[in-house]
């Protein structure tokens, strides 16, 4: 089955229930990326995530199948995410597809983003007409476009946004939709919105989950949090306590790092130095001068799938101070000590 980028505008289309693998390809990998995080929400059990390369699979396609019919630790259900490039994954899913049907047996669902890689690649023929298998290619964003996803996204979240809301928000996160959904979920927090009650958001509103600085003193706490410094974590806990720093502040600093570092990684593509971007590139990406060289570090601990772990993990953080006010400060600490630490391992 074929599918248009346009069909997740406003969510996961209703044939992707009848499919069990799907290929997302195109130039707007965050578009990819986003359609593949949907799929895997609206699954009814997702249970265990299982991260691989394509360069892996190509280089053992039989590894994919082994994945994909193997019980997680726990005997829980999984999905497989596979990050490829170009037709890296053919001959894993070909292989997979022939297994099956020879009675190898149900496999896990596997959702496969392929930057490099079109809907006349090899892969995509190969599953395009299959009944269990859903196709997509993903084109470059415009505002239009972007701005139109935000207030999808904004209705789903019980948000009611103005134009000049969604597209500031839609400019503010450089057209990336996977960077739009994490401000839309932070707007909805902020204001409390749910879809059983819907809440307005001014341009205010938004101003004010954004009015993070270095003056507020959290631009310490998030480059020691970010850059995986362990032995001077513990010293940046103490001074959040001493200072009163807000918690749900400190919270959305580290949240717009994060948004900010995915860009950038984006941007970079396949690796390299911030010195590649011109000075109004790291304008548009945020990137100061004063900040550059923590920003450098952290991105070399924060790999796109290490990210892709992190921003939902900080909604749930977010939503736990929210419920839990009286014990945040106590419950943040916590949470920033993990944070390092998983920064600190290499990816």
């Amino acid at each position: 089955m074929k599918a248009k980028h346009t069909d997740f505008a406003r969510g996961v289309p209703r044939s992707a229930s009848q499919a069990s693998i799907f290929y997302f390809c195109g130039p707007d990998e965050a578009g990819a990326s986003a359609a593949a995080s949907a799929v895997i929400a609206s699954l009814p059990d997702p249970g265990e995530r299982v991260d691989l390369s394509g360069s892996e699979l190509r280089a053992d396609p039989a590894r994919l199948g082994d994945e994909a019919r193997t019980a997680s630790l726990f005997g829980d259900t999984r999905h497989i995410l596979v990050r490829a490039s170009g037709d890296e994954a053919h001959d894993a899913l070909k292989a997979l597809i022939e297994t099956g049907e020879a009675g190898a047996g149900d496999a896990a669902p596997v959702l496969v983003v392929a930057t490099s890689a079109t809907d006349k690649s090899r892969t995509a023929k190969l599953l395009e007409k299959r009944g269990d298998a859903l196709v997509a290619m993903f084109y470059p964003p415009n505002l239009d476009s972007i701005t139109a996803s935000v207030r999808a996204l904004a209705d789903g979240a019980g948000l009611r946004l103005g134009a000049n809301v969604a597209q500031t928000i839609a400019q503010s996160v450089g057209l990336d939709v996977r960077l739009a959904a994490s401000e839309v979920n932070k707007l909805a927090l902020y204001l409390g919105a749910e879809p059983q009650s819907p809440k307005t958001a001014a341009m205010e509103d938004y101003e004010a989950i954004g009015a993070v600085s270095e003056e507020d003193g959290f631009g310490p706490v998030v480059n020691a949090v970010m850059g995986g410094e362990t032995q001077s974590v513990a010293g940046q806990i103490r001074r959040m306590k001493e200072l009163g720093l807000n918690p749900v502040g400190l919270l959305l600093a580290l949240e717009r790092r994060a948004a900010q570092l995915a860009m950038i990684t984006a941007r970079l593509s396949k690796g390299g130095s911030l010195d590649r971007l011109g000075q109004g590139e790291k304008r548009q990406l945020g990137i100061f001068w004063k900040e550059q060289p923590a920003i450098e570090r952290q991105l070399s601990r924060w790999s796109a799938a290490k990210l892709d772990r992190l921003v939902p993990r900080l909604v749930e953080i977010h939503r736990s101070l929210l419920a839990n006010s009286q014990a945040a400060e106590l419950l943040l600490a916590q949470d920033l000590v993990a944070i390092t630490r998983f920064a600190a391992k290499r990816a």
